[in-house]
């Protein structure tokens, strides 16, 4: 479903409007978001104030002092903790503010600034236009962002200490250090006694100290002036640091903020010394490396900008804002990772330069290291920031997940293939998709249901004339194993004699305008409030709306899907909520912009946990909106793309930018959400789809029908192989899900992630690894393509995936591959192991029991690992030891599998999943790279249990040479979860 790209509008501008749309349509238009509904630096007073801050200060040079010191004897450091005062100088009389400064060492190794505003810790402000909002800075996104890591390290300790700083060691082996400069203050983040990271070494840091507004009494007019015209004087230039225009009312769009407390923003510099690429603060449609934001060629004029709102049709290569916002940002140079995670759920822009050190010229065949300069801006809250010194991807990605969360274990059925639209208009058409994908063999598990489902855009109910009976048709999907996901938005109609509405506003649980009455505003259903999924007693009416019993017409089959939860409101500014609203305790919606859509996903993920009494299944809940810690409820997509090739190019890198910043549960709207994809695009979108960790077909309501089965061969073979791809894999991508589970690594990985030491990777975001599988996916994303060039990392061994034959690969070079339309470019990496399911379904609940093939891809000293887990993909049961676990080893030639965590098996008390998981057998294995010496092998040995058994091995040699070949081992039989060794000898 789209955002405010269409409103109810009067006949006659409807026809006005049709008449413009048919001419456009006359002419290719690459530009439709309309981007002057949302905001550009200079029209965000604090943006555009802490850019003029930085100017000036930058400009000046080693002249300028910033404002900011901390007396030595208001510092102090005690069991893991510094304290301190900072005073900021706010005249030239020298008068200060107090801001208290905690820098927090973590038992993770990460160290937290945060400083805060003592005044407004006081409550020693006045508000203006007699506003309801809380006088302190925004304390609570830790509340929702963070669940873990913040035990403090005691063992933290002093290792220089003065009146001019303080250095304190940390971390393992003590190998991390923060330098803490008094005067100005800043402070040097080291690993091994290197700077790696600095805060505040440009003094660009501006946190904005509350102040009254002074109203300037009117110029008095002469003896003789009464009456007269007033003359009209030229306003004098004043900077746009110092200009007060922007510190209070500021209008946009016709809409006017009121600003109770001021000008409130917090500005800080960060500075990755040595370090070239940076990656993360997703959500943006541009390359994975971020790009430089103070102009220049091939860069942007703009900052990042992290501002969820509903964009409508996005542009790609852009900082614009779209609809979430993950504040977490690293940086990569060879066999180094860094990070900065910035805690702060309202507006932010982030501006990136580079710039190489300058070195003496005499000092021969030394290069010039090249920094990242970063400027982070948010326009209130705490200045609270995480850092994390590493060193690999995989440690910044475990260190930052110990404290946001791990992506939640999926159900099972959610990483197949889901098939939507806006809209199936009845229960008669969902059934009809169901039999034809059955009729032309095409496997899915999923069909949704946009808004038009409903009774007049309300949720939770049906409209009655074309879903007459929605249970019949749950009923009908679950007997092919299949689910159904109905759309549930925050906006309520505002209707009478609508229980929904009714109970929203009775029990007082709606967001509030700036005057404490419930907000009202415009989207899909009209007038509408919107659920404060703040307030727990919101969160648990929400949740009872979903029962069974309430939410008539669910069944056990019935998920959700969160839309519009930036939350988007069409006459609202910037197409969203005004920032003087009020939340629950107080808070203005400026301080929780950001964090708002994941309080509503929980909303919905804690009401899917139990429908019924002693029900306790994982939820399945798809969100549009999201902020850091959002992985561990669900999953995302890439909201309103376009069916253009363009778009097709862009999804990856946006879905590899989720997975390093923590939300791997992520994908793009196969074939484009607007407009009319070619057969070509379609099919080459869904090749890339199934790789994607969310894999969804969906269409905009005015788009041509175009489920696989309508298409004419030999596109609709295409796709149909390209799912079956999907499903055969599924063992696999179960297992990446539940690594990313465990340690918040990608389930789809970027070449700087696995190869850190590979500098020719790091800016490549076309291709990417799954999970550690050592699958390498190189989408076609370019009309009329039939090769494509893979870049290779690495001095391994690498396979066709088709077919087994061994490359010729080179380290640090591309491999040309064929790649004609019905086939996309696989490669196994040697070394890896990993599980498939062969035997083709309808659906992934119908291949829960099937028997397993394991794919061998010998590396190049002849040995190979790999992982599978499963469990029942629906409860919570593996949390009581309820699954399996497989760690497979080919040595030599011995192939073994045995329990990852080395657990007793048998000692586990099996429930009824287990028990039928003893009749699941390893049925092939298949081994690439199979050396000559196997040649004339007819058979292997399997050992399981105490028992031995003979099982049929066939040797085939690809393209005829015994450089290239591959072995299958047949009907092995043994138990999937039973520990076993196969001897090729």
């Amino acid at each position: 479903m789209t955002g405010a790209g269409t409103s109810q509008l009067s006949p006659r501008w409807t026809a006005v409007l049709c008449l413009f749309a048919v001419f456009c349509s006359l002419f290719t238009i690459g530009v439709a978001v309309k981007e002057n509904d949302f905001k550009k630096c200079d029209q965000s007073g604090f943006c555009k104030r802490n850019r003029a801050y930085a100017d000036n200060a930058i400009s000046l040079g080693p002249t300028w002092k910033a404002p900011y010191r901390i007396p030595s004897e208001l510092a102090s450091f005690k069991d893991g903790r510094f304290q301190a005062t900072i005073l900021k100088t706010i005249d030239e009389e020298g008068n200060t503010v107090r801001l208290p400064l905690t820098v927090s060492f973590l038992k993770s190794g990460t160290a937290r600034v945060t400083v805060d505003e003592q005044k407004r810790q006081e409550k020693d402000i006045e508000l203006r236009h007699n506003s309801g909002a809380r006088k302190e800075r925004y304390n609570e996104a830790e509340q929702w962002a963070v669940v873990g890591g913040l035990d403090i390290d005691t063992t933290a300790k002093v290792s220089y200490e003065g009146k001019t700083g303080i250095k304190i060691q940390y971390g393992p082996n003590f190998a991390f250090e923060a330098d803490i400069h008094y005067e100005p203050y800043s402070i040097d983040f080291k690993r091994d006694g290197v700077t790696q990271i600095k805060f505040n070494d440009r003094g660009l840091m501006n946190m904005e100290h509350w102040r009254p507004k002074i109203e300037k009494p009117a110029p008095e007019k002469k003896e003789g002036e009464e009456g007269q015209e007033e003359k009209k004087e030229e306003t004098p230039e004043v900077p746009a640091s110092e200009d007060e225009s922007t510190w209070w009312d500021e209008t946009f769009g016709g809409n006017t903020d009121s600003k109770p407390r001021g000008p409130e923003s917090v500005a800080l510099d960060v500075t990755f010394v040595g370090y070239e690429h940076v990656y993360g603060i997703p959500e943006h449609a541009g390359p994975l490396s971020l790009k430089q934001t103070r102009g220049g060629e091939g860069n942007y004029a703009e900052p990042y900008r992290l501002y969820n709102s509903d964009v409508f049709e996005y542009i790609l290569d852009s900082p614009m804002t779209l609809y979430g916002a993950i504040p977490f940002m690293q940086a990569q140079r060879k066999d180094s990772t860094v990070g900065v995670f910035w805690l702060n759920a309202a507006e932010t822009w982030i501006d990136i330069t580079k710039a190489k050190e300058s070195k003496n010229p005499l000092a021969l065949g030394i290069t010039a290291k090249t920094n990242t300069y970063t400027h982070w801006m948010s326009e209130s809250g705490l200045m609270d920031a995480f850092v994390f010194l590493g060193p690999t991807p995989k440690d910044i990605s475990k260190t930052y997940a110990e404290l946001t969360g791990t992506t939640a274990m999926p159900q099972e059925f959610s990483i197949g293939y889901h098939q939507c639209r806006w809209n199936y208009v009845s229960d008669d058409d969902v059934k009809e998709v169901d039999r034809k994908m059955d009729r032309y063999h095409i496997p899915y598990d999923v069909i949704w249901l946009d808004i038009e489902y409903t009774d007049d855009k309300k949720y939770f109910t049906w409209d009655n004339d074309m879903f007459k009976d929605p249970i019949s048709m749950g009923q009908h999907l679950d007997a092919h194993g299949r689910k159904l996901v109905t759309i549930i938005d925050p906006h309520i109609k505002n209707t009478g004699g609508y229980h929904v509405s009714d109970e929203l506003k009775s029990k007082g649980l709606a967001i509030k305008n700036k005057d404490g009455n419930d907000f009202d505003g415009w989207c899909w259903p009209g007038s509408s409030h919107w659920l404060d999924a703040f307030n727990p007693a919101a969160i648990k009416w929400w949740t009872d709306l979903f029962s069974y019993e309430r939410f008539k017409g669910t069944m056990e089959n019935t998920w959700i899907w969160n839309d519009m939860n930036e939350p988007s409101v069409f006459n609202g500014p910037e197409v969203t909520m005004p920032k003087d609203n009020l939340h629950h305790g107080g808070w203005e919606h400026r301080d929780v912009h950001n964090v708002n859509g994941m309080t509503f996903h929980n909303a919905t993920y804690e009401a899917l946990l139990s429908r019924k009494k002693g029900e306790l299944r994982r939820p399945f809940v798809l969100t549009r909106s999201f902020y850091a810690g959002s992985q561990r409820l669900g999953a995302m997509w890439t909201g309103d793309n376009q069916a253009s090739w363009e778009h097709l190019g862009a999804a990856v890198p946006m879905i590899l930018a989720q997975g390093i910043s923590g939300f791997p549960f992520s994908g793009a709207d196969v074939g484009g959400f607007f407009g009319n994809p070619e057969l070509e695009l379609q099919s080459r979108w869904y090749q890339a789809g199934a790789f994607y960790p969310f894999f969804r077909g969906h269409a905009h309501i005015d788009a041509r029908r175009r489920e696989p089965f309508l298409l004419a061969e030999p596109y609709r073979s295409i796709i149909t192989s390209a799912l079956r791809l999907r499903y055969s894999l599924l063992p696999a991508w179960y297992t990446a899900f539940y690594q990313a589970n465990q340690d918040g690594s990608p389930i789809i990985r970027p070449m700087y992630w696995t190869h850190p030491s590979e500098e020719g990777g790091f800016d490549i975001d076309d291709q990417f690894f799954v999970g550690s599988t050592g699958l390498l996916v190189k989408p076609v994303v370019e009309k009329d393509k039939r090769t494509a060039d893979i870049y290779i990392p690495d001095d391994e061994v690498y396979y066709d995936y088709f077919s087994y034959k061994k490359l010729p690969t080179s380290k640090g070079k591309h491999l040309t591959v064929e790649a004609p339309l019905e086939s996309i470019p696989l490669l196994m990496r040697g070394g890896h192991i990993f599980p498939r399911r062969d035997t083709p379904r309808r659906s992934s609940q119908l291949m829960k029991f099937d028997d397993y093939t394991l794919v061998v891809a010998v590396g190049k000293g002849g040995q190979a690992e790999g992982e599978l887990y499963v469990d029942d993909g629906d409860s919570f049961d593996y949390e009581k030891g309820q699954y399996i676990h497989r760690r497979f080893k080919l040595e030599g030639s011995t192939l073994t599998s045995a329990d990852a965590e080395g657990r007793d098996v048998k000692s586990v008390k099996e429930g009824e999943w287990l028990k039928r998981m003893r009749d699941v057998a390893v049925d092939k294995i298949i081994v690439a790279g199979a050396p000559s010496s196997w040649a004339t092998l007819k058979q292997v040995t399997v050992e399981s249990e105490g028992k031995k058994t003979e099982a049929s091995v066939e040797y085939y040699k690809v393209d005829g040479s015994s450089k290239s070949a591959f072995a299958v081992v047949k009907r092995v039989g043994v138990p999937i979860g039973a520990d076993w060794t196969i001897t090729f000898a």
